[in-house]
């Protein structure tokens, strides 16, 4: 039988084929195929001839990484610049052999991003052309005391609060600022307002000089550490207590505002919230606070317990009225109150009025006392009129100065 099985099973029965021609065989071959290509085992000798072909395609062109990219890369060797006063080590010579050369900071800006040093640029904020001045600590620089003091702190319901030490050891005295020796008029500046914008306190601690005194508001997020980098800077604190001021509620001091309507405990313990905020602030100085402060019997209640907790009181002077002089004197807390404040009408060019006023004054009755606000403008002209002061005869020193001693009260005449 001359026919394959494949064609008898397929030839219609009665029906005469004619003998396969070149185009049948063809058909015949790819039917074929498609059968193998179905069959596993058809499937598998196929995969296992590709990779013997593979790896005899390895062996004959010796490529061990089988064709994995590669580049090549011409390595410029640079002299090493050796840091003044120190030669280069060996260490130092082979990395600097394959590694670029560091690109050079010509601008003040980069140098400052760079070096991660402040750097005070003379005419304003814009990198000048002319060298920079970079204002570096002094080492014989006085040094704040530690904060807290475990000898000046008790625990209250919110937190640890201030308290007057064995033997009458005042916060006021143990974290003042020592002022620097010197002659001459002298001026005391505090910025009150830190703690409640990041960017500003960064900047009022950063740029101002160390004798300028920072008060922090209670409700800044992260108020504690905050305080805790401007003394690390040299510059003495205060807390700031948020008081009713006249027209409340309009303007509102915040939840834990200090109010003439409240009883003598509650505003107590708001003030105890407040002071536990943060530590080693010398004094207390005020947040609006018109109405409170005018209230005597709202108002002494809290000076006595200032007083008793070894601090100071400091008026920042917003207030056309003042305290009374003699609530203070009946409450025995040091106090006293800025005669100028700065930043009043806030523009550059009244702000710089108030600093030749502020100096005027100085200059007439021997010490001058300010307060401002941490506003951007107001931190950029006191750092600006600083730095020539000592050029004219004129000390900064710091705000306790007018809180310590036996005429602390008497502002013009601190000792």
């Amino acid at each position: 039988m001359s026919d394959s099985s494949d064609d008898i099973l397929t030839r219609p029965l009665g029906v005469d084929v004619p003998a396969p021609g070149p185009r049948a065989g063809l058909a015949r071959l790819r039917a074929r195929l498609q059968t193998l290509a179905r069959s596993p085992r058809a499937v598998a000798a196929g995969v296992g001839g590709g990779v013997l072909t593979l790896l005899g395609l390895v062996l004959l062109l010796g490529d061990p990484k089988a064709g994995e990219p590669r580049v090549q890369l011409a390595i410029t060797v640079r002299d090493v610049v050796p840091v003044a006063g120190r030669p280069a080590s060996p260490d130092a010579v082979a990395a600097n052999e394959s590694a670029p050369a560091p690109k050079l900071q010509s601008s003040a800006v980069e140098v400052e991003s760079a070096s991660g040093v402040t750097v005070v640029r003379a005419g304003g904020s814009a990198a000048p052309a002319e060298a920079v001045v970079i204002r570096v600590p002094q080492a014989d620089a006085p040094k704040l005391a530690p904060a807290p003091d475990p000898r000046l702190t008790e625990r209250g319901r919110h937190g640890t609060l201030p308290k007057l030490g064995e033997g009458r050891i005042r916060p006021l005295d143990v974290y003042a600022r020592p002022e620097e020796p010197g002659t001459g008029p002298r001026i005391a500046i505090v910025l009150t307002g830190l703690g409640v914008g990041q960017a500003a306190t960064a900047s009022a601690i950063v740029k101002l000089p160390p004798a300028v005194s920072l008060a922090f508001s209670p409700y800044g997020n992260d108020a504690e550490r905050s305080a805790a980098r401007a003394r690390a800077f040299g510059h003495e604190i205060l807390l700031q207590a948020p008081m009713e001021p006249f027209d409340f509620p309009d303007s509102d001091p915040g939840p834990q505002g200090l109010l003439t309507s409240a009883k003598p405990p509650e505003n107590a313990d708001r003030l105890a919230w407040a002071m536990s905020r943060f530590s080693g602030y010398v004094g207390v100085t005020n947040f609006m606070g018109a109405k409170f402060m005018a209230d005597a019997a709202a108002f002494e209640p809290v000076l006595r317990d200032i007083a008793a907790r070894g601090l100071g009181f400091l008026d920042d002077g917003t207030n056309a009225r003042g305290v009374a002089r003699d609530l203070l004197d009946k409450a025995k807390v040091p106090a006293a109150r800025a005669e100028v404040v700065l930043d009043a009408v806030p523009r550059p060019e009244a702000i710089d009025r108030e600093l030749a006023r502020l100096e005027a004054q100085a200059r007439t009755n021997g010490f001058a006392l300010a307060s401002g606000s941490a506003q951007p403008m107001t931190i950029e002209r006191i750092a600006r009129w600083s730095r020539e002061l000592e050029g004219r005869g004129i000390r900064l020193v710091p705000a306790s100065v007018a809180l310590r001693g036996g005429k602390a009260m008497r502002v013009t005449k601190a000792d």
